[in-house]
């Protein structure tokens, strides 16, 4: 899955982003309002992470903008301010959830978490397509009741796929979700993962299924 971090204290944006690198999610780190305004109209996420003191154009006014172009995906609000009124304000243009700073990487991992889980598994644990099962908590796979290995970019595509059950992906939706900003983002490189996977499941029950020029979709197959 792939998330927006705006953060213009450098040091805080890295640690958060090797944590949250570190948990297998794909971090793309930007350090003001109106690149990150501009981000979120034209990339794909699954969640944004907000400061409010951001240069040029503050969190709350990226936050409006955001709800006002009727996009929906979560957004965790970070603020070194303590005032009731600043967290209601932020609440009430949209915000899902707030962290005051000074926090605990912990803490932010665990609401991230619950974010993803709300949004992308409709608040449950764990997306089931057959036999595979995805736990959002632990960002692992299973199949038929054993680990799957899979490398960070097949997870991706994993998981992209098992979050929107009989919807046909495209290889660039597809490479939307596990490419990062400063990455060679190559839809046809997604062929490639997804030829890997198809081999990890092979018997299992499981597979991806090809809608030529159209692009891919998940599904258990009966009997």
């Amino acid at each position: 899955m792939r998330i927006l971090l705006v953060e213009d204290h450098l040091p805080l944006a890295e640690s958060v982003a090797q944590a949250l690198r570190g948990s297998g999610l794909t971090v793309d780190v930007l350090h003001d309002g109106v690149a990150a305004a501009h981000a979120l109209v034209c990339e794909e996420y699954s969640l944004a992470i907000l400061d409010v003191g951001l240069p040029r154009l503050d969190g709350f006014e990226v936050l409006a903008r955001l709800r006002g172009s009727g996009k929906t995906l979560p957004v965790l609000m970070l603020t070194a301010r303590g005032e009731v009124k600043d967290r209601v304000h932020g609440l009430n243009l949209g915000a899902d959830d707030y962290l005051a700073k000074p926090f605990e990487l912990a803490e932010l991992e665990a609401r991230v978490k619950a974010l993803l889980r709300r949004s992308v598994l409709g608040g449950e644990q764990q997306q089931h397509c057959g036999e595979l099962v995805y736990d959002l908590g632990t960002r692992r796979f299973t199949l038929r009741d054993q680990p799957l290995a899979l490398t960070s970019r097949e997870q991706g595509v994993l998981e992209a796929l098992i979050a929107r059950p009989g919807r046909v992906m495209s290889k660039e939706q597809l490479a939307d979700q596990i490419f990062g900003l400063d990455e060679e983002a190559s839809p046809d490189a997604i062929e490639i993962y997804i030829h890997r996977v198809r081999k990890k499941l092979e018997g299992s029950g499981v597979r991806i299924v090809t809608f030529r020029g159209l692009g891919y979709l998940l599904e258990a197959v009966d009997g």
